[in-house]
């Protein structure tokens, strides 16, 4: 069976308008999960257990549910719970962003205790109170040691996003599956997505990988 690639220029606005989907579904989702993260993070990193638990807790718990479980929960149930309203992008990120808050949390936390306490002792034998010597010290150099992790942990979140389709928010996947359906070409659509996917996340993956062994 022949490729009719002229098909995706001629519907070329519904793809561009899924990939821009898919890329803000991306970076709304980094953006709030790198929050999540950090206060996750702290309260991980507690002497006390009543901060130290319900963050652990909160890793485990989205750590552990189902990507497609959690985002059809967030939109069929989180709205009837909180009595608001979501629409299926609102609801989309939202998950992907609870997700990414556990993940990114877990990282932020092994990039901490990788730090060399006698970092935060010289710092502290410097004069430099709590709030300075973490952000000053202790935070850049637990980046930079997880940066690479950071950057893989990309890869995957880009490719979460086309669970999405399955509530019907039109990033690529979905966009190629609703045209598929009305043209009866499924090839073409559905190639020239993981096409799509594998031009972005390829080269990721690869930054990653000089990232690990620059680092090394």
């Amino acid at each position: 069976m022949g490729f009719d690639w002229s098909i995706l220029w001629q519907y070329r606005e519904p793809l561009i308008s899924g990939a821009i989907t898919t890329f803000s579904v991306v970076l709304v989702s980094l953006f709030f999960g790198a929050l999540i993260a950090s206060v996750v993070c702290a309260g991980s990193l507690q002497k006390s257990k009543y901060l130290r638990a319900p963050a652990r807790l909160y890793v485990q718990i989205f750590r552990v549910i189902p990507e497609v479980a959690l985002i059809f929960w967030v939109y069929l149930c989180l709205p009837l719970v909180l009595d608001v309203r979501m629409s299926a992008f609102q609801s989309g990120a939202l998950a992907i962003s609870l997700i990414s808050g556990a993940y990114l949390s877990e990282i932020l936390r092994a990039g901490i205790i990788a730090v060399p306490k006698g970092q935060g002792e010289a710092a502290f034998a410097l004069g430099l109170s709590a709030l300075p010597r973490w952000y000053k010290v202790i935070l850049p150099q637990a980046l930079r040691i997880v940066l690479p992790t950071i950057v893989s942990f990309l890869t995957e979140l880009v490719k979460m996003t086309s669970l999405l389709a399955a509530i019907s928010v039109g990033e690529m996947a979905y966009q190629a599956n609703v045209l598929g359906s009305q043209t009866f070409k499924y090839n073409e659509f559905f190639t020239s997505v993981a096409i799509a996917y594998f031009v972005v996340i390829f080269p990721i993956t690869v930054l990653s990988r000089r990232l690990e062994k620059k680092g090394s």
